[in-house]
């Protein structure tokens, strides 16, 4: 089955979503949302409107993106998957957990900077780290 890679990341007070395999879809798809599940329903949604619209106009697809034979895999940037956790998890409980302070941990939420790989790493490890030691909790 074919994949379909869509990014999210966080734009001020919504996350968005685009897929830009523009030469396999024939164009770039986006949307945004005000939650997480929102902003894949649009993504969704918009998805099939591009789908619709395509076939409609006679051009030409990959019959396994007609036919749906495919899965969409989201891609969470890191200013997503930090907000995605605001409220849920604390950025003080973050900066022990990765070492990374919280106002660089902050700036990584907003989008105002983007991590290099190693931070993101260490971000999601922090984040593995912390649910592993709240499910040992009996």
């Amino acid at each position: 089955m074919e994949k379909i890679k869509v990014f999210i990341g966080w734009a001020e007070k919504n996350y968005s979503a685009y897929t830009d395999d523009f030469d396999t879809l024939n164009g770039i798809i986006a949307a945004t949302g005000k939650t997480l599940d929102d902003v894949k329903k649009e993504f969704e949604s918009a998805l099939q409107f591009h789908i619709n619209g395509c076939k409609k106009d006679g051009d030409e697809l990959p019959e396994w993106f007609v036919s749906g034979q495919y899965e969409i895999e989201y891609n969470l940037e890191t200013s997503a998957l930090l907000h995605n956790f605001d409220g849920i998890l604390t950025r003080a409980a973050l900066s022990r957990a990765t070492g990374i302070n919280q106002r660089q941990i902050g700036h990584y939420a907003s989008g105002i900077k983007t991590p290099r790989q190693a931070q993101r790493k260490r971000i999601i490890d922090g984040i593995h780290k912390i649910s592993r030691e709240l499910a040992s909790v009996i």
